[in-house]
């Protein structure tokens, strides 16, 4: 482990000016996901019964914290689910709907909360909340797709838009964004196939569908990690079938902290770049040996801190029982995984010309900004504030931001600066928000930025959300235990911004 003599002194600072800018940030960078997962459905989004819940069995404590979070579009229903999904069994009187073992969580499936369900929960978010379907392609493929893609947006006039309009959906669902399976390169997913022989399915499907609706927009799976052994080789494949077919490719990326190796842990946005660069250039030799005029855009639909070590642990010998929404993956997050969490959001920003789809993996109780208990309350884990106050302030033009700043060395990143930052412009009121992390356990970290040509004059708010101990979480009996808190002593004066960040800290600036 890097020790206190290994970090080099003096302050950080980088300098933001109006003329260089990343890009715009797509709405869609603030999405989540809904999984038929442990307890994020039931009694998570849905208890009917439930002293909160309404008309529909929608937890409507859970729908407030939603909002609050700023969640613009939900991916559904998996995730390793999708690949033994039947859509069919999902739709229709709640009555009817048949119970099924899923082989991917071990877990019997009773279909209560279904796809009409979930439209209605985005529906209940708010205008700008969009879903995000993924089709089976897993154990099933391009007929069933096309089934899916007519019961959920036709308006009408067909066995299967009318049998939705039976089902009590009067109106298309307006399903605009699709992924092509998941993580079809994985041993653990069902139906995994090879590079080659999904991207021919994937095109197959991506054809098919556009024929329905050529403003479909297409997910195509990339590499379930960085770590595969296929990676990289698996995206020059798959895109070689589907280039000109689909808009984005997959990215799925979960961090933890490994044998106490907390600086390493604090640097997980560094792979995270490292990841989102690579599928980048990828793409574009793909696009440029294909002689394309198009460029394929990324979607990082599963992000977060997953302990995936202790998931592990606990499951390693398999269970006779298939409990219906079981406790699964119920991480209670840290201090610091607040902290790495606001860092991978910087890290996605910072990429925003080419990141445009993200979703926070998973959205209730499965290693989530949110946990409830069933009956009982529902409450912000430390990792909500950040996502929160981006999703807030993280709208606009990202600034080029390039960091000078001590570093230490990491196990296993090697010299990592101890800074991590970025900065975006609002262009309607040409407010200027900058994020920032202080990766250094111990030490406090002064901060000097020069601003060139943005017009602002005045601090409105630094907070941070820090605290002596790094492992203080929210709970059930103490739900605000940690909270962003004010910082005295930010100064915004003749076109520069001062500052010292605590240690291991999540930060934000808001500046007018």
């Amino acid at each position: 482990m890097p020790d206190a003599a290994s970090h080099a002194a003096g302050n950080a600072r980088f300098t933001l000016d109006a003329d260089f800018t990343v890009g715009e940030v797509d709405p869609r960078l603030f999405g989540s996901f809904v999984e038929h997962l442990g307890r994020c459905v039931y009694s998570g989004v849905f208890e009917p019964g439930h002293p909160a819940a309404d008309g529909a069995g929608l937890r409507t404590d859970v729908l407030e914290l939603v909002r609050e979070l700023g969640v613009t579009t939900v991916r559904y229903p998996g995730g390793n689910f999708v690949s033994g999904y039947r859509w069919e069994d999902s739709v229709g009187p709640v009555e009817e709907r048949p119970r099924r073992l899923d082989p991917a969580w071990h877990s019997t499936e009773t279909n209560r909360f279904g796809l009409s369900e979930f439209i209605a929960f985005v529906r209940r978010l708010g205008p700008e909340a969009e879903p995000m379907l993924a089709v089976n392609l897993g154990t099933r493929g391009v007929a069933d797709a096309l089934r899916l893609q007519e019961y959920a947006n036709h308006p009408g006039g067909t066995e299967l838009s009318g049998l939705r309009r039976a089902h009590g959906d009067e109106e298309p669902f307006g399903i605009r964004l699709w992924c092509l399976g998941n993580e079809m390169d994985g041993s653990w997913q069902i139906g995994a196939k090879t590079a080659r022989e999904y991207g021919r399915l994937a095109a197959e499907t991506a054809r098919a569908m556009r024929r329905l609706d050529p403003a479909v927009q297409l997910v195509a799976c990339g590499s379930s990690h960085q770590a595969m052994p296929t990676f990289g080789a698996w995206e020059a494949t798959v895109l070689e079938e589907v280039y000109e077919l689909v808009d984005y490719v997959s990215l799925h990326a979960y961090y933890e902290e490994v044998d106490g190796d907390r600086d390493s842990f604090l640097a997980s946005a560094v792979d995270m770049e490292s990841f989102i660069e690579n599928v980048v250039a990828t793409c574009d030799h793909v696009g440029a040996r294909l002689k394309s005029g198009k460029r394929i855009d990324l979607s990082f639909d599963e992000w977060n801190v997953w302990y995936m070590s202790r998931f592990h642990e606990a499951t390693a010998e398999p269970s006779a029982e298939w409990p219906e929404a079981p406790r699964l993956l119920e991480d209670h997050y840290s201090v610091t995984d607040a902290v790495v969490v606001g860092s991978l959001l910087i890290a996605l920003l910072r990429h925003a010309d080419r990141v445009r789809v993200a979703c926070l993996a998973q959205l209730v109780n499965v290693i989530a900004p949110i946990m409830t208990e069933p009956g009982g309350p529902a409450w912000r884990q430390t990792t909500f504030h950040p996502f929160a106050q981006v999703s807030r302030y993280g709208r606009g033009q990202v600034l080029d931001v390039r960091v000078r700043a001590p570093a230490h060395r990491t196990a296993a990143y090697g010299e990592v600066p101890l800074l991590q930052a970025t900065a975006v412009r609002d262009p309607d009121t040409g407010a200027v928000t900058v994020f920032a992390v202080n990766r250094d356990q111990h030490g406090s970290l002064p901060l000097d930025v020069t601003l060139h040509g943005l017009g602002v004059t005045r601090v409105v708010e630094h907070t941070v959300l820090a605290d002596a101990d790094p492992e203080a979480r929210n709970t059930r009996d103490a739900p605000d235990r940690v909270t962003p808190r004010p910082v005295a002593g930010t100064t915004l004066a003749e076109g520069r911004l001062r500052t010292v960040l605590e240690p291991l800290s999540w930060n934000v600036v808001r500046l007018v």
